[in-house]
């Protein structure tokens, strides 16, 4: 018996990633996840928990981040998150995770919440929301990743939307200069 430890993404490692230099198109790496809202997951109210939210959102927008960047990521940061629709209690939660716009190292992933009566099949959508993520190399540093390739013209008003707030994300880290 083999007693080494696996580390989580040392499977992601024996794949050779992407060219960087080569666009993506943004269908060969969007994702859809699914699940049930369930009973332990309510808040007081008796809805979805805006963090067990948060965190289905998390994981849907890395693995699309994690197919365009055909590499490991971290979440690095996430825009303005609303909740405008409840989640009740047995609706099934979808999340479409789709990359909106490239920098260097990161990646802005869009990702769109519908709640589905899973009887009747009606939906809602309750919120959407921007994530950036990072690309890791073997050693855990940032490492570039491919551009994305916008075809359609969705993709092409989500990229130029991404690009305005990625200008902005930047404009807020940046030192101010004292006067």
């Amino acid at each position: 018996m083999n007693n080494r430890l696996i580390r989580p993404v040392e499977i992601y490692l024996n794949t050779p990633p992407p060219d960087p230099n080569v666009p993506r198109p943004v269908r060969g790496s969007q994702v859809t996840f699914a699940d049930l809202a369930e009973p332990q997951s309510q808040n007081v109210a008796g809805t979805l928990f805006g963090g067990v939210l948060l965190g289905f959102i998390d994981r849907a927008a890395a693995f699309c981040a994690m197919k365009h960047a055909g590499r490991p990521v971290v979440t690095k940061s996430f825009d303005e998150v609303e909740f405008n629709e409840p989640i009740y209690i047995g609706e099934l939660v979808i999340a479409h995770a789709s990359v909106n716009f490239t920098g260097n190292t990161s990646m802005e992933i869009g990702v769109k919440v519908m709640a589905q009566n899973p009887i009747t099949g009606t939906e809602r959508h309750t919120n959407t929301c921007y994530a950036t993520f990072v690309a890791l190399d073997e050693t855990g540093r940032p490492v570039r990743v491919p551009p994305v390739l916008p075809e359609t013209d969705e993709e092409k008003r989500r990229f130029e939307g991404g690009r305005q707030r990625r200008e902005e994300r930047l404009a807020r880290r940046r030192p101010r200069k004292k006067e």
